[in-house]
């Protein structure tokens, strides 16, 4: 059963009970059941025109009268907390650090660097030449030493400060377009959401958390019907 219906049967249980007792211990209990179910139906009902409009009740679905200002605010919560421009920049100089191309450069195939290799001279003008001597053939028992070298010239490269400075600017460029761009995505994702969206997400966050405002509002309503029946 639901918290809050839970504590309002409680509650009415001790009313009932309090007529099967006699003396003091009566009132006191009758006094405790009526707070506290007055104590929960009140909470309950502040919950439900939380979320519900009620009729005749002025201020209850103030969530689907302020579905615009919600939306605006949980844009504003998301790009403020989660995707600032410092937040952003502070991760991709983390991610500098442990940038290495190393892995990438070794399993990429040179190949068609070596081709062009081969294409450009035999169009050269030493390309006769080198067709009296076997042509491609010659050439081709250079193709590994020359993808050797290619691959150890390009990780030394992509080793050197020049290089990875130009790296980093342009990672850092991109980042600050990057907060754009999840603006822009944040943006077009809540333009999806209705007011009964928003409504059922809010609830499904708070559903729980508000049971025990039931709960508690049950309590302390029985706690102070205590209090009434003995100094009241």
């Amino acid at each position: 059963m639901d918290k809050g219906w839970a504590t309002n049967a409680l509650s009415l249980g001790l009313v009932a009970g309090s007529y099967a007792l006699g003396g003091m211990g009566s009132e006191v209990m009758r006094s405790a059941g009526l707070f506290a179910l007055s104590g929960a139906v009140t909470n309950q009902l502040a919950i439900h025109m939380l979320f519900e409009k009620v009729p005749f009740l002025y201020g209850s679905g103030i969530i689907l009268d302020r579905f615009e200002s919600i939306r605006a605010a949980l844009k504003i919560l998301i790009m403020e907390q989660f995707f600032t421009a410092e937040k952003i920049e502070s991760f991709v100089q983390s991610q500098e650090k442990q940038l290495d191309l190393a892995p990438i450069i070794e399993v990429t195939d040179f190949t068609p660097a070596y081709s062009a290799l081969v294409k450009s001279v035999m169009e050269s003008s030493l390309g006769g030449m080198i067709g009296m001597f076997g042509g491609e053939a010659v050439i081709a028992k250079l193709k590994e030493p020359f993808l050797e070298k290619i691959k150890a010239s390009i990780l030394e490269i992509s080793h050197s400060e020049s290089f990875m400075n130009a790296l980093n600017d342009h990672i850092a460029q991109e980042g600050s377009s990057l907060v754009e761009t999840i603006e822009t995505i944040v943006e077009s994702r809540l333009g999806e959401l209705t007011p009964v969206m928003i409504k059922e997400m809010l609830f499904g966050l708070m559903k729980d958390h508000l049971g025990w405002l039931v709960v508690w509002g049950g309590v302390f309503g029985g706690a102070i019907g205590i209090v009434g029946a003995f100094f009241g």
